[in-house]
């Protein structure tokens, strides 16, 4: 079953780059979080689950809903979720990665011995 994390389709404060999506819920069973815009899925980031874990693959964002900062928003809510959940994060995912590059206050997410690895 999926689970709803974000609900706020209507705020538009902030800056696109720094995502403010409108509808994310992790689905576990395609192992994958979904931002939903307008009723339709835009984007996904998908993850594979190790124990305290949470090992982020792949963002993608279908190409109708690019520019919007959509990926962006979904990343944060991905990575919120990690945080409340108290897991631990490994973005190999390129975008995932490089966002975390450009906002340090989530590299506390990944392992201390392993931020080198990941450019953090």
């Amino acid at each position: 079953m999926a689970e709803s994390m974000t609900g706020n389709p209507g705020d538009t404060s902030g800056n696109p780059g720094d995502g403010n999506p409108g509808d994310v819920t992790d689905n576990p069973g395609k192992m994958r979080y979904e931002i939903r815009e307008g009723g339709e899925e835009a984007g996904f980031v998908s993850y594979a689950r190790e124990g305290k874990v949470i090992i982020f693959l792949h963002t993608e964002t279908d190409s109708r809903f690019r520019g919007q900062g959509l990926a962006a928003g979904l990343v944060r809510a991905s990575l919120d979720d990690a945080r409340r959940r108290g897991l631990q994060v490994l973005p190999y995912c390129p975008f995932m990665r490089s966002w975390m590059a450009e906002h340090p206050e989530y590299t506390d997410l990944v392992p201390e011995q392993q931020r080198a690895e990941f450019g953090l």
